[in-house]
């Protein structure tokens, strides 16, 4: 039976942190307006250096979505990094596939080619996860992780 709770692993969750840690510093900056505004400039200035494109002007909807992100990135990447759990790696795979999905369209629809450099990691970190957590995911229940709907609880070790 496949479980979303798999036994852990040390080398499984330093992937998960390793992901989380790579969130946390890529996104930290989209948190606040004001951090926003920095790496918004930033970014654009990379984007046209390298050749490929600048980023839109800044507006205000623009910016609460920006925040919005990296707010929620933010916090899902400080769990993964002081609670690493294998079924972080299914979930943050999952997201990571969504976000390449949606980095892809936006490329194809004019965005800046910069949002590729993003990409690749983003689909590395997401490929590797669900591979680790895919090869991983059969457990029985003397493993203390146990699904609670076959009746076992889980152990306080796996919270």
């Amino acid at each position: 039976m496949i479980r979303l709770f798999v036994p852990s692993r040390p080398a499984f969750l330093r992937v998960v942190r390793a992901s989380a840690w790579y969130d946390l510093v890529v996104t930290a900056g989209f948190a606040t307006p004001w951090t926003y505004a920095l790496l918004h400039g930033a970014l654009s200035s990379l984007g046209g250096a390298l050749g490929l494109g600048v980023l839109p002007d800044r507006d205000p909807v623009q910016t609460l979505y920006a925040n919005l992100l990296g707010s929620v990135v933010v916090v899902w990447a400080l769990l993964r990094i002081v609670k690493p759990l294998p079924v972080h790696a299914l979930f943050d795979g999952v997201a990571r596939t969504l976000f390449a999905t949606w980095q892809a369209y936006a490329v194809a629809h004019g965005a800046t080619r910069l949002l590729w450099l993003f990409f690749v990691v983003e689909v590395a970190f997401g490929v590797v996860q669900l591979v680790l957590w895919w090869r991983n995911r059969r457990i029985s229940p003397v493993d203390g992780l146990a699904d609670p709907a076959d009746g076992h609880p889980l152990s306080a070790a796996s919270w």
